[in-house]
């Protein structure tokens, strides 16, 4: 019985060290998204995270400054530039937490990396749960395809984790495009729809993704792609009243597995090293080093 309850008890311990550590950790990148996206003047490219006991930090070339967390202490130093040679304490790692959730700012999110994501598009982040949201207005969209508006961060690490990531569309209309060929359903709602819907497996993926839930209410205007789309196809009976609006809500979410490759996946990616792979004719090709 006593080994019994010095196991249970042994258990519960390392939980509530990996907890622990997870939520650093994921405070972390919280805080180094939130620093890119508020100070390009110091911090002017997206950097991945490096992990050298005890610190948590990214590196800025340009600006030779050097921001992380101490896993010892909790608290957030910044080196070189500025700062000089020296690490200097700037505060800890949960009152600057609790600055960024109460300063209204969205670019402090964890789960994505959303240096390129498309402006006017605003991020929340609870817990695991991850919200997208044009508030009503409607953002330039750069093609019709390009759905991955929660993009993974890239890791300095291979994690070993796995997960497949599939997008729900629970409402979607387009306003602006008309067919004058009676019974002719909207093609190209279609076609938005099912590329929001294809499913993703990043390999290596960072552990503070698993279980991600991204809820998304959006409105994007799609006028110049879809312009250009169909200029290079020979339909008639469509019709353009600029601007095309694609509104859309959805919920994406990820699960673990053992093998992206035998997944139905249409798209894979290397979080770790960067490798690519698109599903053709059943096989998955190998798009980029």
């Amino acid at each position: 019985m006593k080994q019994i309850i010095l196991f249970t008890c042994t258990f519960a311990l390392l939980g509530n060290i990996y907890s622990v550590f997870a939520t650093t950790a994921s405070d972390t990148e919280k805080l180094l998204n939130w620093a890119e996206n508020t100070h390009r003047e110091t911090f002017p490219s997206h950097q991945a995270t490096q992990n050298i006991e005890p610190w948590l930090f990214r590196y800025y070339p340009e600006s030779n400054v050097y921001a992380g967390v101490n896993k010892n202490d909790n608290n957030v130093y910044v080196m070189g530039g500025p700062w000089g040679n020296s690490p200097t304490l700037i505060n800890t790692l949960s009152s600057l937490i609790t600055q960024i959730n109460n300063s209204g700012g969205n670019s402090g999110i964890a789960a994505c990396d959303i240096t390129n994501a498309l402006a006017g598009v605003s991020y929340s982040q609870s817990g695991n749960v991850v919200t997208m949201t044009t508030n009503g207005a409607c953002v330039q969209a750069p093609d019709l395809t390009n759905t991955n508006l929660c993009k993974v961060p890239q890791q300095t690490t291979a994690s070993g984790i796995s997960l497949l990531g599939s997008n729900t569309i629970t409402s979607s209309s387009i306003e602006g495009l008309s067919t004058s060929i009676p019974g002719l359903p909207n093609p190209f709602q279609a076609i938005v729809d099912a590329a929001a819907n294809v499913k993703h497996c990043t390999i290596n993926a960072p552990a503070e993704i698993a279980n991600l839930v991204v809820n998304s209410d959006l409105c994007l205007d799609i006028t110049t792609p879809l312009t250009n789309t169909l200029a290079g196809l020979p339909v008639d009976g469509i019709v353009l009243t600029p601007p095309v609006k694609y509104f859309t809500k959805g919920t994406y979410r990820t699960e673990g597995v053992t093998d992206c490759f035998a997944t139905d996946a249409m798209t894979i990616n290397d979080a770790y090293t960067g490798d690519v792979w698109i599903k053709q004719n059943g096989n998955f090709i190998k798009v980029n080093n």
